[in-house]
């Protein structure tokens, strides 16, 4: 199927998504689609203000709820206050590249908001949650690896997209992890991933700005490989609703899947290794202090 539009999406009335990351780029255009369709939308932002300000030009019903990923505490709170169910919680923010950072809990900043964060907040809403877990990763984990001696960047000289692979390429573990405990656990949630195409600006950063020849050659290749925020929403629209089997990846179907309608991906060898997904779902509970909370006897249907 790739020909996937916003336009496909079903009805959602009576159905509410948790979007992460919602007040700008493809988490405001996922948000507003899925509004759109009759869902309703809660906003997972670390600024209120500006969330408020998204929900403004979102037609449809939606909530602003203050969310930090980068602070154990935050999320424990935002979980606490999501007394309702939950048809399918979007993991979509994130941080990409930055110099070296901590989060409120001395984790590395990428790791701990991409990765970390995610997983204590997936795993405290899910007995809550429904439907789908739909975790937004990127290409750029094919070149990922887990050092589980050094995760948080204390001891090796600190690789900003280094860095941001590693907490990507934990996108995907966690993923096929959290399915296969899903899965044995007999419950009905699908736990998908997507990415949203090639950043063009950002992997082509050294190639240089403004109206000089390197410049204007990135936005050049910008401009064949990049898309709009609302089509780079599509993948995880498709991971969030589609007719696709649990772990499933998703990505644009184009060149170098940089643009163009969603459909399932392949990911790297790594990405691949249920060992290396089970030794990190490990770590991650030990430096969060959050587990699995489902048994059998916990399923239920949709």
């Amino acid at each position: 199927m790739t020909t996937f539009t916003a336009a496909q999406l079903p009805a959602m009335s009576g159905r509410t998504v948790v979007i992460t990351g919602a007040n700008s780029g493809i988490g405001i255009a996922a948000a507003r689609a899925l509004a759109a369709k009759g869902a309703r939308v809660v906003l997972a932002v670390r600024d209120p203000a500006r969330g408020h300000a998204a929900a403004a030009t979102i037609t449809g019903e939606t909530v602003v709820q203050r969310l930090d990923l980068a602070d154990l505490s935050s999320i424990r709170a935002f979980a606490e206050n999501s007394t309702e169910p939950i048809d399918v919680l979007i993991n979509n923010a994130g941080v990409m590249i930055p110099p070296l950072g901590r989060t409120a809990d001395g984790f590395e900043l990428q790791f701990g908001t991409n990765h970390l964060g995610h997983f204590a907040l997936t795993n405290l809403l899910l007995p809550r949650i429904r439907r789908r877990v739909a975790t937004v990763s990127s290409n750029g984990h094919r070149t990922g690896t887990i050092d589980f001696a050094d995760l948080n960047w204390e001891r090796r000289p600190y690789r900003a997209f280094a860095a941001y692979a590693q907490s990507k390429l934990a996108n995907l573990l966690f993923t096929s992890e959290l399915q296969r405990r899903l899965t044995e656990a007999g419950s009905p949630v699908l736990a998908t991933a997507a990415h949203p195409g090639m950043a063009a600006t950002n992997l082509l950063g050294h190639l240089g700005r403004g109206d000089t020849p390197l410049g204007r050659l990135r936005t050049t290749i910008t401009g064949l490989l990049s898309q709009s925020d609302d089509d780079g929403a599509l993948p995880t629209l498709y991971a969030a609703v589609a007719d696709i089997p649990g772990a499933a990846y998703a990505g644009p179907s184009g060149f170098l899947e940089g643009r163009g309608a969603p459909k399932l991906v392949g990911r790297s060898k790594a990405a691949r290794d249920g060992a290396l997904a089970r030794r990190l779902w490990t770590a991650s509970e030990e430096l969060t202090g959050v587990s699995f909370p489902l048994a059998a006897s916990d399923a239920t249907t949709p």
